[in-house]
Formats: C-alpha cells, structure tokens, sequence
C-alpha cells in the first residue's frame, strides 16, 4: 500500500511569531489535502490546543475560503508553549517545566491524526524535529520574516516585512528633511541583517547597520556630518535589531513577564550621534508593524507553493523533511539539516556591495 493510501487525516499548525503568508499555507494545505480525499485538522496556538476542550477543529474547504490575503492565521500562535518545555505550576506555586511531547503524540494518535504540518521558525521545526524522532509523522514548512534559515533560499512574509519597512524608510526622508534631523529606524531581523540591508538598499538610506558587521560609530557620524556639510540636511539610519559596535554587545530590553529580546539598538545609536554631531536625531521603532498586514503578491505565491508542496511530501512518505525553495523549485530537505545553520548576510553577497557602490556606510 503506498503512502499516500494510508494518509485519511493530517492536521497542521502554525508557531511561534507570526508573519504573513500563514493563512495562505493553511488553505493550501487544506485544499490540496480535500483534493486527495483527506481530512485537516488545524490545531489552535501552537501546540495548546491539544490540551484543551476545542483546541482542534475541522478545516475544509469553507473554512479556509478568503483567507489568502489575510495576515496573521486564523489558527493563532504562540511562541511560549513548547510542549517539550510546557510551563506548568507546581503543587507548591512554583512555576517548572514539563515534557508533554509525548503526550502530543498520543493525543494525535487518539485523534486519528496519520501525519502532522508543522509551519514555523528554527524554535518550532526543532520541536517538530523532535517529536518526529520520537514517532510523529512530521513535514515542516519555514516561516519567519527573517529569512535566517540556511536550507531555503526565502521565507515566506520576508519579502513583504521588507516593503512595510521600506514605505517606512519612505515616509522617514519627508519628515527629517522637514526638521533637519537624523533618523533612525530599529528593523526586526534578530541575529540577521537580510531585512535592514534590503530595505535600507531600497529606501535609500545613507547608513545600514547589520548584525554580520560590528559598527564604528565614528564612521557612521563622518558619514552624517558629510550629508550635512554636503547641502543635504539630513540623514536616513537603519539599524537590524540584532546590530552592535566594535568591541561591544547587541542591545537588548527586558519585556513583559521577564522576557529579555532585542532591541534598542535605535536609541543608543541615536544617543551617541546627536552627543558627537550635536544634531538633532530621532527614532522610530518599528516592531510589530513588520509582522502585520496582508502578504504581498510573491509571499502569497510562495506560501502556497510551500502548503501544496507539504501535503505532497505526506502522501509520498517523505517525513522528518522540511519544504524549502531552491529556484526554481520547492524542494524537500531533511529537518535536521534545515537547522543546522543559521542564514547571515554574506559580507561579499551581491546586496553588500551593491550598497557598497551606491555610497552607503554599513558602519565599517
């Protein structure tokens, strides 16, 4: 009997911080699967969902019909229920961790569950490749803005991060030059300039910080003061969240609950330059604003090459493997070496030299 013969029902899921394409992948999985005979079954924020009353619901064809433009995922997500690292309180009140992954397993297995799509970050695939070698029956497919997985070529919601922030870096020139100032603007990206350096190159702003090259701020103020004296007046920054000097650390704030992230980047690099320029800098914090909206045309278009792509490694059998594009096809790739390496900027990458030539400071 072959694989795809022995596939009734899958379910999918969708983890960790969200990016648009998601719904797209969902309905792509969810038709493709219809088309074949199967049942799709969504589980709700992550993982939580099995482990409460209506957690898991049926997905077919109505239920995904108009979603596909939609940012966000109408299945939710979370980037704090690692089923492998439940959070749990003890008897005593103390909070402690729990291995519930196989407990997944079994209630997937109770369900009837044959196959399971897991969309997601490096975190969630490396959940997903873990209850894969403990008897899950898994296809992963890559999600994050960040575009830092070495094994695909994009991530789908990358490309459309890059044109909110670029509308940003846009609107930033108007307004600076208005007041004279200097702008900086903090991008999402974590440890990973993909996002800073494309959309700065298309923004055309005059100083890229990313975090594949450690930043002198004595270069990034001569190449302002040198905007200034040169008659234009102002000056666009971009700085990745993840970007840090020479000699020096990433900057990082302590969030909600405890949580230590990046960031504030911005506001320590707008410090030091108004302190050695004495010009007056602002900065704008994008965040979530990168993660919101509807995907544009090319991220709809892969997210659905990616869903249709991840049913077809079901029904060939082809678990513990993750989609991936390698232009011009999607192509499968085994899990464990989709996480083997985390994708940085090639410091002689195309893109690099390209900002290089058009005169912008990349802070070295």
């Amino acid at each position: 009997m072959s694989p795809e013969n022995q596939i009734r029902r899958i379910a999918v899921n969708t983890g960790g911080g969200d990016a648009p394409g998601l719904n797209a992948v969902i309905r792509a999985v969810v038709l493709s699967a219809d088309q074949r005979g199967w049942e799709v079954y969504g589980i709700e924020e992550s993982y939580d969902g099995l482990f409460r009353e209506g957690g898991v619901r049926r997905l077919d064809r109505a239920a995904v019909r108009g979603i596909t433009h939609l940012g966000g995922t109408i299945l939710g997500t979370t980037n704090r229920g690692d089923p492998l690292q439940y959070p749990v309180t003890a008897p005593d009140g103390t909070a402690t961790k729990l291995d519930r992954g196989d407990e997944v397993i079994r209630i997937l297995r109770e369900r009837e569950i044959d196959a399971l799509i897991a969309i997601g970050g490096d975190g969630s695939l490396a959940i997903a490749a873990e209850l894969h070698d403990r008897g899950l029956r898994v296809v992963g497919v890559p999600k994050t803005i960040d575009n830092d997985l070495a094994a695909t070529n994009l991530t789908f919601g990358f490309l459309t991060a890059v044109e909110t922030a670029t509308d940003a870096i846009d609107k930033l020139h108007s307004t600076a030059a208005a007041h004279r100032r200097v702008m900086v603007v903090e991008l999402m990206g974590r440890n990973a300039g993909w996002i800073a350096l494309f959309a700065g190159v298309a923004g055309t702003a005059d100083v890229i910080l990313v975090p594949e090259i450690p930043y002198d701020i004595e270069s990034v103020c001569a190449k302002i003061e040198h905007r200034y004296t040169s008659g234009r007046g102002f000056a666009i920054v971009v700085a990745a969240e993840g970007a840090y000097p020479k000699g020096g650390d990433a900057s990082y704030e302590t969030k909600g609950g405890g949580q230590v992230r990046l960031g504030g980047v911005a506001d320590s690099v707008a410090a030091e330059i108004e302190a050695r320029t004495g010009r007056e800098t602002r900065t704008l914090v994008l965040g979530h604003l990168q993660r919101g909206g509807g995907p544009i045309a090319y991220d709809r278009l892969l997210a659905l090459r990616f869903g249709a792509a991840a049913v077809k490694l079901v029904a060939e059998g082809c678990f513990g493997c993750m989609v991936a594009l390698d232009p011009p096809v999607v192509r499968a790739v085994p899990l464990k070496d989709a996480l083997a390496e985390r994708k940085t900027v090639p410091l002689d990458s195309d893109i690099v030299q390209t900002a290089r030539s058009l005169g912008v400071c990349l802070g070295d």
